[in-house]
């Protein structure tokens, strides 16, 4: 299991917190510091059933800069959006948990955090 976080943000610490009270053992990755490509984004977009837009921080500054939120959400348009989280990886939503078994989550809350507990 990998976790990917951001230490200062709340809803991070507290899903590091539930998989230490759980047992679980996870390689923590802090995306800020150590960002994801976009073929690593890629792969964990599919794993989560998600499209780049549904992950991405438009209330970051960069996403403002950006203008994202104008920005069109069309297949076509998936290379555009991860390109931006590659580059700037605070637009990335967090926490996200990836599963050995190939399950992912964005773990915001204790009810999704929960589906890859035992």
């Amino acid at each position: 299991m990998k976790i990917w976080i951001n230490p200062r943000c709340g809803k991070s610490r507290a899903a590091l917190k539930e998989l230490d009270a759980a047992g679980m053992k996870y390689t923590v990755r802090r995306y800020l510091e150590d960002p994801p490509s976009a073929g690593e984004l890629e792969e964990v977009l599919e794993r989560l059933g998600l499209e780049p837009w549904d992950i991405t921080r438009l209330d970051e500054p960069a996403a403002k800069e950006l203008e994202m939120r104008q920005w069109t959400r069309e297949p076509a348009d998936r290379a555009r959006w991860i390109a931006a989280m590659a580059e700037h990886p605070v637009l990335i939503q967090r926490p996200i948990i990836t599963t050995d078994d190939g399950h992912a989550v964005v773990a915001r809350t204790p009810e999704v955090l929960r589906t890859v507990l035992p």
